[in-house]
């Protein structure tokens, strides 16, 4: 039985050598896979790891030598051979000491270049091949930033200490958790993730711990927490800064004495998970403000690991992108192989706010219109000027809900906050510490007449 063809990534934006090499490649028993600018190479790269790399020198926007150093960044032994027909190659290799596996001037010969390729192979097969294979399949990543916090991922997921995930709304905490969790010594057990703002305070508790049966009206049945489904594997509780006061205070129990007690239950049930927490809020000054317990916050912060924006790693961004083209292609029945070359270099100069939630956001509007096989510049400048509400997290739209009905109701009775209490159906406490949550402070609505 026969190996599998290796598989060879190709770059040239001069599509008859492009097509002239995948030939030439495919004969020789190899699998080539064509790329017709650098930017389209990294999308492809961050898919799948090809044996080697052929690239073209001089090409626009990305040259050879830049797409060289990227992967180079990346992957150190991934072989790339660099063509090129202006001789200044030998140079630019010799000044950078960059180790470029090798290159071949223009015209070559066809078993000039099948006999670099070769070596190529034999040198980035098996062990290096392997090694370089990407941990985590489902992160879509080309960044020296994102490799290192990955690199953390695997020596934390080793020990069982709290972890916090830091960063801004739409960055992909839940997806580092779930590589926290694949990573452990509990991934063959379950992964039971909870929004801790999306949850009614009244329901959070029953929904993390459970409760018995006729604790409350309705619950006529005794139901297990989250708590208890997850058990032997890992829970992640996202946007833990939203988490209630009472409820933090029950939580600290539960993880220092491993141990649940389901609402209206009189006995506790041990539990053995690891907490994998995540949120987008400054915690240390919600600490500050008495909105957080301190004690929790050292009991879940044990190893703190911070995604950065994608603004701060724009190398994700065709990556990303390429990835997103390819399944939400299919969604909207749509032949697509990716996107013009102006239109990346729309993508790559966004700043994105909403981070990767709104880039797959603007790859979903161009997916769903487009009729032509790239998406052209004219769909991403669109999408980029529509700023759906959907691009903020649910944590995000339910503050600014509850802020602008706070502003209403205290302009509505002029800033008494008895009364604004009592048409809220709040206790006054309540309502303050609602109002403090927001910084609004009552005498800002008094009348001054």
């Amino acid at each position: 039985m026969s190996l599998a063809a290796p598989n060879v990534l190709v770059v040239d934006d001069d599509a008859d050598l492009l097509r002239l090499l995948g030939m030439r490649l495919q004969s020789a028993g190899y699998k080539p896979v064509a790329a017709s600018s650098g930017e389209e190479a990294l999308a492809r790269l961050a898919v799948s790891r090809p044996r080697a790399v052929i690239t073209d020198l001089r090409m626009p926007g990305m040259d050879g030598m830049a797409l060289f150093e990227r992967i180079h960044a990346v992957d150190p032994s991934l072989p790339v051979i660099i063509l090129t027909a202006h001789g200044t190659i030998p140079d630019a290799v010799s000044a950078a000491q960059s180790g470029v596996f090798g290159y071949l001037t223009k015209p070559f010969e066809a078993p000039e270049l099948l006999a670099l390729l070769a070596r190529a192979v034999g040198s980035g097969s098996l062990e290096s091949g392997q090694a370089a294979r990407p941990r985590f399949p489902e992160i879509v990543t080309a960044s020296p930033l994102m490799n290192a916090l990955l690199d953390e991922v695997v020596l934390v997921a080793t020990s069982e200490a709290g972890v916090l995930i830091q960063g801004e709304s739409g960055t992909g905490k839940e997806m580092l958790a779930r590589a926290v969790h694949q990573a452990s010594a509990r991934k063959r057990a379950p992964f039971v993730a909870i929004n801790c703002a999306a949850i009614p305070e009244a329901l959070l508790e029953s929904e993390l711990f459970g409760h018995a049966k006729g604790a409350f009206t309705g619950a006529d049945s005794a139901r297990k927490g989250l708590f208890q489904t997850a058990q032997g594997g890992t829970v992640f509780l996202d946007e833990i800064g939203d988490m209630p006061l009472a409820l933090q205070a029950k939580l600290l129990r539960v993880l220092q004495e491993r141990e649940v007690r389901p609402v209206g239950a009189s006995q506790s049930l041990p539990v053995d998970v690891r907490i994998v927490s995540a949120t987008h809020r400054d915690l240390e000054a919600a600490i500050a403000e008495q909105q957080f317990r301190e004690d929790l916050f050292y009991r879940l912060n044990v190893v703190n690991l911070h995604i950065p924006p994608l603004r701060e790693r724009r190398e994700d961004i065709a990556p990303l992108a390429q990835h997103f083209v390819d399944k939400l292609a299919k969604k909207h029945g749509r032949r697509i192989v990716g996107f013009a070359a102006d239109a990346l270099d729309l993508l790559m100069r966004a700043e994105w706010p909403g981070n990767i939630r709104q880039l797959m956001n603007v790859v979903e509007q161009c997916c769903a219109l487009c009729t032509t096989v790239r998406i052209p510049a004219a769909l991403v400048t669109r999408a980029l000027r529509n700023k759906p509400t959907e691009i903020l997290s649910y944590a995000e739209a339910k503050d600014r809900f509850e802020r602008d009905y706070l502003v209403n109701l205290m302009k509505l009775t002029g800033g008494q906050v008895t009364e604004a209490s009592r048409l809220a159906q709040r206790n006054r406490t309540e309502f303050y510490r609602l109002l403090q949550k927001h910084a609004l402070s009552p005498a800002l609505f008094k009348s001054t007449e």
